[in-house]
């Protein structure tokens, strides 16, 4: 086992045990790779921070339920895809949700939340701009498919669709893609 399981291992332990400090640890350890997958599902700044707080709230009362048969990491990210469908759902069902112009200027110019090593690849941010474009059930079938890596039969789960439906989604959403990008580099 590395030092960096095994240190996780130790501080959900402590967290089991109402150590705050092993959680606020966790906290900043996976706070950045969390939001940034709840702002790709949702595509609102605002959203994926209202998400982080749900999302950690419930994961630290529900960390008895933790089986270590996956990484704490892949739990956390199992919540926070779950609390991020929920609120797209909500979106969705409500119509788009207008933030004022305060919240739309948190997320980065490319309105797409990025690592730092990524910000500096263009084609990766155009890439993901032309994803975000997408009709929003393609947007979200390929971000959780090509992005948070997520198998077909997860995604019908997620997305509560038959597998046949997932498919059919996902090549259509790759096929409006890739004629996005190929308009783009005409």
């Amino acid at each position: 086992m590395t030092p960096t399981i095994t240190h996780i291992k130790d501080l959900v332990e402590r967290c089991r045990q109402g150590d705050q400090r092993a959680q606020m640890e966790i906290y900043d350890r996976y706070y950045k790779a969390m939001y940034n997958t709840a702002y790709r599902i949702t595509g609102h700044s605002a959203e994926a921070e209202d998400i982080m707080q749900e999302a950690f709230l419930s994961a630290f009362t529900k960390i008895d339920s933790f089986k270590e048969t996956s990484t704490f990491g892949a739990w956390l990210k199992r919540i926070v895809v779950n609390e991020s469908i929920t609120a797209y759902n909500k979106i969705a069902k409500l119509g788009e949700v207008s933030y004022n112009d305060e919240l739309k200027n948190e997320a980065d110019s490319g309105g797409i939340a990025l690592d730092e090593d990524d910000k500096n690849n263009k084609k990766v941010r155009m890439i993901l701009n032309k994803i975000k474009s997408l009709k929003e059930n393609y947007r979200l079938g390929l971000t959780l498919h090509l992005i948070e890596g997520y198998d077909y039969e997860e995604i019908c789960e997620i997305m509560n669709i038959s597998y046949a439906n997932c498919r059919t989604m996902i090549s259509r959403a790759k096929e409006s893609l890739r004629k996005k990008l190929e308009d783009h580099e005409k």
